[in-house]
């Protein structure tokens, strides 16, 4: 290899890892959608508990998550919103809107099976274990180990959910979302508002 040769092949990597850098900053912004979707299911997970335990409502307590389609129209009008404003989307960015549209499908088509087959107990111990999957991703492709120490506690969570009581399998979905998107969205959130006053 000639010195051009050597000297593209540098520049490329450091464009490469500049585009990265760019699109983690980008990516993180202010963690915003981790905070929504972690307090939403935090709430909706105690309300479910709640009405199991508590009432007589029964089957019908599992309405409560319905309010997961006023956080996907949110998300929707906040992502929409976001692509507006951003002038390069990188395959970085691509990359990881992916994992979470891969997740998105799989969450949907297991929910709807395991439903179908009357195993909602499974159907939370799957939820923990999908919970994992982009998160865990997500913080690889970003370089930002809190979203991967979450991942790694909801795969925990998932085998510890074999050892739960069945209803108490709802509860587990607490920690799960504290550990894979609270604390990462406060700790993103900490740094944008440092990287703007900074």
């Amino acid at each position: 290899m000639n010195a051009s040769e050597q000297l593209s092949a540098h520049s490329s990597l450091a464009l490469i890892e500049s585009m990265i850098n760019k699109a983690q900053n980008r990516y993180s912004e202010n963690g915003t959608l981790y905070l929504i979707w972690g307090w939403l299911i935090l709430v909706c997970a105690a309300i479910h508990y709640g009405l199991l335990a508590f009432t007589n409502i029964g089957p019908n307590a599992g309405y409560i998550w319905m309010l997961t389609i006023v956080a996907l129209i949110y998300q929707a009008y906040y992502l929409s919103v976001k692509e507006k404003k951003e002038t390069v989307k990188t395959y970085t960015d691509e990359m990881i809107g992916h994992v979470w549209m891969v997740f998105g499908i799989c969450m949907g088509l297991a929910s709807f099976i395991l439903l179908k087959l009357g195993t909602w107990q499974l159907l939370y111990a799957c939820i923990l274990l999908f919970y994992g999957i982009p998160t865990f991703l997500t913080g690889a492709i970003m370089r930002f180990n809190p979203l991967k120490m979450g991942g790694i506690i909801c795969w925990a969570l998932a085998v510890a959910s074999v050892f739960v009581p069945s209803k108490e399998i709802i509860l587990l979905l607490i920690p799960a979302v504290i550990a894979a998107w609270i604390i990462p969205g406060y700790i993103l959130r900490a740094k944008y508002k440092q990287s703007i006053n900074g």
